[in-house]
């Protein structure tokens, strides 16, 4: 009978190796778990909530809208300090600050204007459409082109979704909803503009992507919703979001003598 033969030094270390790699992995997980458990302190740590996200949107314009009220009644304290200062310097300052309230946005406003409504297609034709559905939907670009009409039309006030619009303000869409100030609007979209009825109706009929918009919106394969309303009032609410104005500065360039080499 052939011996067996014994056992080399590669077989002894690959048996040592697996050993020492079980173990390993055992103190690894063991971590983990305690870990987890720390950081848990007995909450779920994937909690279901996340995973409605309409019930996360409601929570977030809830905590959106108890910022900006406490944003308001901070600036208000501010306005309230400012005029007790007895300086000459300080009450000349106030006052030109005042003057241009309500060309920003920062007053209210009420007059007679007009109300523009957008609106996705019927939900059924949308869904019986097997090709492109772009044009069934509205889009920021048709939002910002009635806002712009308005503009040219000499509104002095525009609000959308209840919220006044000013010189800084982005129009986003995202999805099925439009984004003001950070909260989540969905359609259908009204806009309003406090000014001169004639004009302001004058500017949105003679804008050629409004016109084919119009045009879309009475053909029976798109219809996209749009409705024209003039109104004796119209309530502006003032601008009440956040002033404070991020952009970016570009880089000066640095001079170099022509004759020298690089730094």
């Amino acid at each position: 009978m052939d011996a067996q033969p014994e056992p080399g030094p590669r077989s002894r270390w690959r048996w040592s190796g697996w050993r020492v790699g079980t173990i390993a992995v055992a103190l690894v997980c063991g971590g983990l778990f305690v870990v987890s458990a720390q950081s848990s302190q007995g909450t779920d740590l994937r909690p279901g909530r996340y995973d409605n996200l309409a019930t996360l949107t409601d929570s977030e314009v809830d905590r959106a809208a108890s910022l900006k009220d406490r944003v308001a009644e901070l600036q208000q304290q501010v306005r309230d300090l400012t005029d007790q200062v007895q300086d000459d310097d300080v009450q000349r300052y106030q006052r030109q600050v005042r003057s241009l309230e309500d060309p920003a946005g920062l007053r209210p406003r009420k007059g007679s204007g007009v109300v523009v409504t957008l609106s996705d297609a019927p939900e059924e034709l949308i869904d019986a459409t097997t090709g492109d559905k772009k044009l069934l939907v509205v889009h920021q670009q048709d939002i910002q082109a009635v806002v712009n009409a308005m503009w040219q039309g000499g509104a002095r006030a525009v609000v959308l979704q209840g919220q006044r619009v000013v010189t800084t303000t982005g129009i986003k869409c995202e999805g099925n909803s439009v984004v003001i100030q950070g909260v989540p609007y969905p359609q259908p979209y009204v806009i309003e503009a406090v000014g001169d009825v004639g004009d302001l109706t004058s500017a949105i009929a003679d804008d050629a992507y409004l016109q084919l918009y119009r045009e879309q919106s009475e053909d029976p394969a798109i219809d996209v919703g749009w409705d024209l309303d003039i109104k004796d009032e119209i309530t502006a609410p003032a601008y009440d979001g956040l002033l404070d104005l991020s952009y970016a500065t570009p880089i000066e360039s640095q001079q170099h003598d022509p004759g020298a080499g690089p730094n």
